[in-house]
């Protein structure tokens, strides 16, 4: 296949920009003029600063910077199938389906066994599809630089624009950029057409995908501007009373003639208040890219940390001939992030144990489309389990969800493949490792230069489990893939997710050389193997003390949601597993030198299956965002306000007397537990145990409280009889929290309840339904599975359907389901009006309801 149109010049190689869309345009949003009849219009505010020239005169000048960044999602043709010709404008697409961007066709096919990606995708198709987008270029653009910008296409596309070929990228996950200047029809339509094969399957671990499912957009600029992710700010010197500063920002001049160019930035802080800034000249010859370093100090600074996310931006402005041809924003934050093989993780001088989970691209019903408010809802929830790191397992994500991590105040360990040469032992013939060679270094560059101005990104990972770990030429490979990482970035340390550093036969173990080219050693599964279930690091830590290190992947509370699986009347829970989860979690947080540890998963995800599964279910809240058991036992351990929860229900008629075994997480003291109001007896754990103090003999308060497990969760062996199970925590003599468990009666209601009331026209935003099915009383009925149908009116749509169920293979896309454990979720969209929207949920026999909410 060809690599790309002709006219693109050497630094355009296999006619794709290693450089992705900069966080900055993630900001300061405003409604713009359409590239296209009928179109919305989303452009960066980028009015230009007026800055005075060096050498102190003060005097204005003029502001010329028509730097516009529009989106490109909005009304697409789309047909899953693979004319000949479509690439070329005259193609009769009439017949093709109208949708916006950002899209996954996946998710809209059938599950099934016979589908080539089988477990690893989660029993969902692939194939090839075409997209094509038909626009006027506007007279005013003649002269500019007018380029298109792609946040990542799943997966081999290829694009052309007025027919001419610009290029291909086979890499699903990563940003890139086609100039489109040479080829456009000023003040005539334009068709940019683009071809995605996702047919050779299996190619990935897990569920992917597949189509445009990240936002494009469409970018101008004059001939002299800040190139593509052209500014890398850096913070080399933090403390409380001052920080400096670095800015190094790339100036791109594509004109013949040699440009004189002034670069100021301007530091501004979250109310917009200028807090330093400084000028540079440079002279770039025409046709080329030259960088342009500045320091500023900053006092007094207010640092971004996981409690207090603040957010400074460095506004860049280029000049030439005293005309500001360029106005360019970086959000950054004003932070130190450090890794001690002693002390662990230390984030603005101060230890910070990171309690992380590893989270998939997926979002349940919706795929792998990218919905912002989809995915700040779920890191709202994480955020209240006490999470305050996220793993990008196992590849680069969307810089939306990297946004999001910045202003919510999470750490993020940004990983960039899960193969480089060695194939997975699992059967994935068409994985990256058939392009690593290839294409390797410019998906690295595409991901690094993108994403390394956020405060968030405090640790790249290079790979996840690669086979290289553990052959003779694997220390190689690694070299080459850090010496980028270094170049590029070198703030920040760089890991593997190796899952070899115990393993038998020997043969299988990583190579010394491997993990002595590592920043900091990422652990897989450090319990996996022996006597590691009980030492977990010590041993290497006592072999290797000059190692930092980090659990980069474990395993966690598993299970579906209100399963009770092992918890039937008569028998005893099956705990093996929290056992092990609970004891790695003891000793993460008891020795420092652990930086923390990153939990196999937050959330439920597609893939990883066996049938009729579809989906893994080791996340602690599902696929619907509902929280599970598990949620609340890092939760207890997480956050400092009172936890308590029980489990499993309280539904077992027709079992009555037979014995079930009620579980607890907590952080109180004591849990007392009733039922009926009887005292079935006070239980209570102590973690971490507190040691005498002051004197022999002499213990804290807290410390002589009840003991009756070494566990982190209690347990009781209770009769069944129908009606409360009450839970009362105490800290010392003061009750701190309830917590109650009704039998309940049968289905009688459908209950809605929606996240917000109020919702962007914008035809992105979401609204999420959850509905319940209640008994007489209002309390929801555990087991139970009726039959939902959702109707939406106003100026909306439903566009998804979930109900956590795992083996459930119901369309995503229809408007009925099964309730799953008494639950659902209905995901609805806004469209461009203002307006009503209503919500009803109806099912047969029980009372219908309705919600409402507005969009604006």
């Amino acid at each position: 296949m060809a690599r790309g149109g002709s006219g693109i010049g050497p630094e355009w190689k296999k006619g794709a920009s290693a450089m992705g869309a900069t966080s900055s345009s993630r900001r300061h949003f405003l409604q713009g003029a359409a590239y296209g009849a009928g179109a919305v219009a989303v452009g960066l505010s980028v009015a230009g600063t007026a800055a005075a020239a060096p050498g102190g005169t003060g005097s204005p000048v003029a502001d010329r910077s028509t730097r516009r960044r529009d989106t490109f999602d909005f009304d697409w043709k789309f047909v899953l199938d693979d004319p000949a010709g479509a690439e070329q404008p005259g193609f009769d697409d009439a017949s093709w389906r109208k949708l916006d961007l950002p899209h996954d066709w996946s998710i809209e096919g059938p599950f099934s066994q016979s589908n080539p990606a089988g477990g690893p995708g989660g029993y969902l198709p692939g194939g090839i599809g075409w997209y094509r987008k038909t626009f006027t270029a506007p007279e005013s653009l003649r002269g500019q630089r007018v380029s298109l910008n792609f946040d990542g296409v799943y997966m081999n596309s290829t694009v052309w624009v007025n027919g001419h070929l610009l290029g291909e990228r086979p890499y699903g996950f990563v940003p890139f950029t086609y100039d489109l200047t040479s080829y456009l029809n000023y003040g005539h339509d334009n068709t940019v057409a683009v071809r995605v094969d996702n047919s050779k399957q299996p190619n990935c671990r897990w569920y992917t995908g597949s189509g445009i499912y990240r936002h494009t957009w469409l970018i101008s600029t004059q001939p002299v501007h800040v190139a593509e992710c052209g500014t890398f700010v850096r913070t080399p010197r933090v403390d409380a009373h001052a920080a400096t500063v670095e800015i190094e920002t790339r100036v791109a001049n594509d004109q013949r003639s040699t440009a004189h160019a002034i670069v100021t930035t301007t530091l501004l802080d979250a109310a917009g208040v200028k807090v330093g800034e400084t000028s540079r000249q440079t002279t770039l010859p025409g046709g080329r890219t030259g960088a342009v370093d500045q320091r500023i100090s900053v006092a007094d600074p207010h640092l971004w940390s996981t409690d207090d996310p603040y957010l400074y931006t460095a506004r860049t402005t280029v000049q030439v001939e005293k005309a500001v041809v360029d106005s360019y924003d970086t959000p950054f934050g004003i932070r130190s992030a450090v890794f001690d093989a002693k002390q662990g993780f230390l984030l603005n001088g101060v230890r910070t144990k990171m309690l992380g989970v590893c989270v998939h691209p997926d979002l349940g019903c919706l795929g792998a489309a990218v919905v912002e408010r989809g995915w700040q809802r779920r890191l709202e929830i994480l955020k209240r389990m006490g999470c305050n790191a996220i793993r990008l397992a196992h590849n680069p994500r969307e810089v939306e969800f990297l946004d999001l991590c910045d202003r919510m105040g999470f750490l993020v360990m940004d990983d960039a493949f899960d193969e480089w040469t060695v194939p997975k032992p699992q059967t994935i013939p068409n994985g990256y490792c058939n392009y690593f060679d290839e294409w390797y270094e410019e998906d690295l560059l595409a991901m690094i230069r993108r994403d390394r101005n956020h405060p968030s990104v405090v640790l790249w990972d290079a790979g996840n489990e690669v086979g290289d770990q553990a052959v003779p030429d694997g220390a190689k490979t690694l070299k080459k893939i850090v010496d980028i990482f270094h170049r590029e970035d070198p703030t920040r340390k760089v890991t593997v997710a190796c899952d070899r550093i115990v393993a038998e036969p020997l043969s299988d173990r990583v190579t010394p050389e491997f993990l002595a080219g590592l920043d900091v050693v990422g652990y897989n599964y450090v319990d996996r193997w022996r006597n590691r279930r009980e030492l977990y690091y010590s041993i290497d830590h006592d072999a290797y003390p000059n190692r930092p290190v980090v659990g980069t992947e474990s395993s966690a509370m598993r299970g579906t949601r209100g399963a009770t699986t092992g918890l039937a009347p008569g028998a005893s829970p099956s705990i093996g597993s929290s056992i092990d989860v609970e004891q790695l979690w003891k000793y993460v947080h008891n020795y420092d030198y652990v930086s923390g540890d990153f939990m196999w998963t937050g959330i439920d995800y597609l893939g990883e299956a066996s049938w009729p599964s579809k989906s893994a279910s080791s996340g602690q809240i599902d696929t619907c965002g509902f929280e599970k058991d598990g949620f609340y036992f890092y939760q207890s351990q997480w956050i400092s306000d009172p936890v308590l929860h029980l489990f499993p229900h309280w539904n077992w008629q027709g079992q009555e007397g037979k014995r079930v075994t009620v579980m607890c997480y907590t952080n109180c003291d004591t849990v007392e537990l009733f039922l009926n109001d009887k005292s079935l007896g006070v239980r209570g754990y102590q973690f971490p145990r507190l040691g005498m103090q002051d004197q022999y003999g002499t213990y804290p308060p807290e410390g002589r409280q009840a003991r009756t497990t070494g566990d982190l969760h209690l347990t009781w062996e209770v009769p069944y009889e129908a009606g409360t199970l009450r839970a009362v925590g105490r800290n010392l003599d003061t009750i701190v929290a309830t917590t109650e468990i009704t039998t309940t009666g049968q289905p009688a209601s459908v209950a809605l309840q929606v996240d917000r009331t109020s919702i962007a026209a914008d035809r992105r935003d979401v609204c999420h339904v959850t509905a319940a099915i209640v008994d007489a009383q209002g309390l929801v009925v555990p087991t139970a599975s009726d039959q939902v149908t959702f109707q939406v009116q106003g100026p909306a749509q439903l566009i998804g359907v979930d109900s956590g169920n795992p083996a459930s293979h119901e369309s995503y896309q229809s408007s009925q389901r099964a309730a799953f454990n008494g639950r659902l979720l209905a995901v609805v969209r806004s469209t461009a009006q203002a307006g009503t929207v209503t919500v009803t949920a109806s099912a047969p026999g029980l009372n219908s309801a309705t919600v409402g909410f507005t969009t604006g």
